[in-house]
């Protein structure tokens, strides 16, 4: 077994979407566990800065559009040319799409067609050119999406992230098939309510306020779910502890989607207002 504190020590990661969130706290910690990592975003002067942080040392910033398929090729391309080979492609870019939530009857296609280009067509793009030379190279890999917990239960965004969600964990299950034959695990991490920016701007709230929000409605009581705390599955998934995993939604949410949250919180309101 690999030591536990370099789980990673070696492997060649590209994590998208990593300059910020759960993308960001997946690259430190990889970085962290020995991986030797390259933070795939649009989002240049995060993933620049980041860098800088982790000393620049073994990890690289590349812009990459995920809906670009020549920016992903080069991504991966960049991967094999410095290191030689790619372990780990970590697809975890996404957006919740336009901050209001509308009625489904006044909703634009344009929102639905963007939030599945980016969530659902990027992962692919990814898996695509992370199995071209996973396959080539003989040596198995790990490919690991972003879900969510709307890949588990409805109701809590708007159509198109949930349909999108679905589309990644359809997308998985599928490669996972495909794949293992070549010694390639695929998975998704579905993480429950996480304070990112992405989720502080879609409940027009500060960090503090959401995860006020988000402890009053959770099942396993004490803390809230960190972006760390997703990282932490993403490492286990990707290392050799996890060897054996393969075709798994790995749900991280204190088992908040193993109830229906609606009807809990209507019997709390008829207990408090029956003490009254």
């Amino acid at each position: 077994m690999a030591p536990v504190a370099k789980r990673l020590e070696g492997k060649v990661a590209i994590i998208t979407g990593g300059a910020r969130g759960i993308g960001a706290a997946a690259a430190k910690l990889f970085h962290q566990h020995g991986a030797n990592v390259i933070i795939a975003d649009v989002q240049d002067e995060l993933g620049i800065s980041l860098c800088k942080s982790l000393t620049n040392k073994n990890i690289d910033y590349l812009h990459c559009d995920v809906t670009s398929e020549q920016d992903v090729k080069n991504a991966v391309d960049f991967a094999v040319s410095k290191y030689g080979h790619l372990d780990i492609m970590f697809n975890n870019a996404g957006i919740s799409g336009e901050p209001i939530k509308r009625p489904l009857e006044v909703s634009t296609a344009e929102d639905f067609k963007r939030v599945l280009e980016v969530n659902a067509f990027g992962a692919f793009l990814g898996a695509k050119h992370a199995a071209r030379v996973m396959v080539e190279a003989q040596r198995g890999g790990v490919i690991l999406f972003t879900s969510s917990i709307c890949s588990v239960i409805g109701g809590h965004s708007k159509p198109a992230y949930t349909a999108s969600k679905h589309a990644v964990v359809g997308l998985m299950k599928d490669l996972c098939v495909e794949l293992g034959q070549h010694g390639i695990r695929v998975n998704c991490i579905a993480p429950g309510g996480v304070a990112t920016k992405m989720m502080n701007d879609w409940m027009k709230m500060e960090r503090e306020g959401t995860e006020a929000m988000l402890r009053s409605i959770e099942v396993l009581k004490g803390s809230v779910i960190k972006e760390e705390d997703v990282a932490e599955a993403a490492v286990f998934l990707s290392s050799d502890e996890g060897r054996f995993i393969s075709g798994v939604n790995l749900v991280v949410d204190g088992g908040y989607s193993s109830t229906n949250a609606a009807s809990a919180m209507t019997l709390k309101a008829l207990k408090n207002k029956d003490k009254i």
